[in-house]
Parts: C-alpha cells; structure tokens; sequence
C-alpha cells in the first residue's frame, strides 16, 4: 500500500512537471518569438488590426508557409485587414513583384498566388522573364496582352518600386516576415516553426484588441 501511494504522488508530480513544461513551451514572449520595431510604421486603416506578409515568390519558406498562412487568413474576423507586400532584396527579382501587383490590379492574386509558387517551386519555373511570365499567366486563362498592359502600366512599376523601399522600412531581412499594426514583427524563423508563428500571430491579434489597436 505504501509502495503504490508513493508511484500515485509521484505519477501526480511527473504529470505536474509536464503541465508546466508544456506551459512554459507555448508561453510568448518578446524578443523570442516576436520582435518590436524601433520605428513604427503607420497603418493604412484605423479601427483593425492590419496584418502584413513580406514574400517572394522565389522563397521556398514562403512556399512552404502558405498552407497555414491562408488557413489563418480565411478563419479571421472583419477587423483583421491582411495584406501581401512582395519582396525584392535583388533587382532582378523585381519582375516577381510586377507580376504580383499586376494580378492583385487584375484581381487575379488571391486566386493565382499559390499557383505561382507551385510552378516555381514544383514545376522549376522561373518566371523572371516578361514574356515567361506572360506566357504562363496566359496559360491560367488570362488575356496575355490585357496582362503585359497592366504589368507594365505606371501603376504596377511604381507599386513594385514602392514595396522594395516598404521592405527597408520595415527593415526586413528574410521571408516569409508577418508585421502586424505597423510594428510586432514574427515569423515561423523567428518564433521557431510555422505552428509557433501562426500562435504567435493570435497572441498579438487579441493584444491589439485589447489596445484598441493603438501602435
């Protein structure tokens, strides 16, 4: 009988210490699992939580990252406003960014996106060429010269351009990178996985909640 009280207690103990290890391991904390930056950047709308993904369609992360990203996106209430800024760290990567602007001015984005990343990244695509480029947005079914019209509009280019100097404002060195009301920055890098990041992003959601969402 003595024997079995002391394996109960310290069955009792064991799963204690496991609850409070689990405990500690989804605990959130700043400068571990996200970060501030010095410099807050303005939000385009008052009164929501803005949420910003920095990609490139190049980035195997971002490819990798996109299922659960998406499911978060879809499951999100009216006061959350997300949105993609594509990133150029080379100029010759710049052509990716005219594509995605010139199919979010088309309202091709959210349909095409992933399609995109697969046939980069499964099909060994490059698409940094315009007539490449052309040819496979032609190939999903869109009008190939309404297409290079807009990809090459003063609009598009000048979106393009304007999210390489968004990139350095928000000081991003890496993708995929989640910036959200302006300022807390994340990624599954970052947090340590891509479960890690996308609880990380609720934790700051309800946080901006809370602070009436105030940068």
């Amino acid at each position: 009988m003595i024997s079995f009280s002391k394996k109960f207690i310290t069955l009792l103990a064991l799963l204690s210490l496991s609850g409070f290890a689990s405990a500690q391991a989804q605990k959130i904390e700043e400068g571990f699992d996200y970060r501030i930056l010095p410099v807050a950047q303005p939000v385009e709308t008052k009164g929501k939580v803005e949420v910003i993904e920095f990609f490139w369609y190049g980035c195997p992360h971002c490819y990798d990252f996109e299922p659960e990203l998406s499911s978060w996106v879809k499951r999100q209430p009216k006061d959350v406003v997300f949105k993609r800024v594509p990133v150029a760290f080379r100029d010759d990567f710049l052509p990716h960014s005219q594509m995605y602007y010139a199919l979010e001015s088309m309202g091709k984005a959210d349909a095409l996106n992933e399609k995109v990343m697969y046939a980069i990244h499964k099909e060994n695509k490059h698409l940094l060429t315009e007539a490449e480029i052309a040819d496979w947005v032609a190939s999903q079914g869109v009008d190939r010269n309404t297409f290079l019209a807009t990809y090459r509009s003063f609009a598009v280019v000048s979106k393009a351009r304007a999210a390489k100097q968004l990139t350095e404002a928000y000081r991003i060195d890496g993708v995929p990178t989640i910036v959200m009301q302006g300022k807390y920055v994340t990624s599954p890098s970052i947090a340590g996985s891509k479960a890690k990041a996308i609880a990380v992003m609720d934790y700051l959601e309800d946080k901006i909640r809370k602070d009436k969402y105030k940068q």
